[in-house]
């Protein structure tokens, strides 16, 4: 396997476990991550986000595969079951990464999914049937941005 799949590997990994700090080991310090609910994080944001969520995931379960890497990008399936906790519902969504790597660390890490799909499943009706429009998934954003705010400031 090469050593950036086995990065990729411990990365995840370390989710399992929900291991920010082994995740975040696994980043560069400047690393630039982005996904359709948090939109662009930087450095700090980013390896936060992951604290936050491993810290509030108490039933979280991810799964992972399809580990591709050479010397400067790598790809990853993922999928991740856990309770939307402003809802409590039961979500799993299915994610695919792609990666690229920079002096042996991650230093850019884009998740792609539908999160349309996502917020039928979190937010219920409310999601089915508008969260396609800019106006849900602005909010949607809005609220995950100000979640990891609050959880940064403490």
């Amino acid at each position: 396997m090469h050593p950036n799949a086995e990065l990729i590997k411990a990365f995840y990994s370390a989710f399992q476990s929900r291991d920010a700090e082994g995740m975040n080991a696994c980043y560069r310090s400047d690393i630039l991550f982005s996904d359709p609910v948090f939109g662009t994080l930087r450095g700090q944001e980013a390896m936060s986000m992951w604290y936050m969520l491993c810290e509030r995931g108490k039933d979280l379960k991810i799964d992972f595969g399809n580990l591709q890497a050479d010397d400067d990008t790598g790809s990853a399936h993922w999928e991740a079951w856990y309770t939307f906790s402003k809802r409590a519902r039961r979500v799993h969504n299915v994610i695919e990464a792609k990666f690229i790597f920079q002096e042996g660390k991650i230093s850019q890490h884009t998740d792609r999914f539908n999160l349309w799909k996502w917020s039928a499943i979190a937010l219920g009706p409310l999601g089915t049937f508008l969260g396609w429009t800019p106006f849900v998934q602005a909010r949607i954003r809005k609220e995950a941005r100000r979640g990891l705010d609050a959880f940064m400031q403490k």
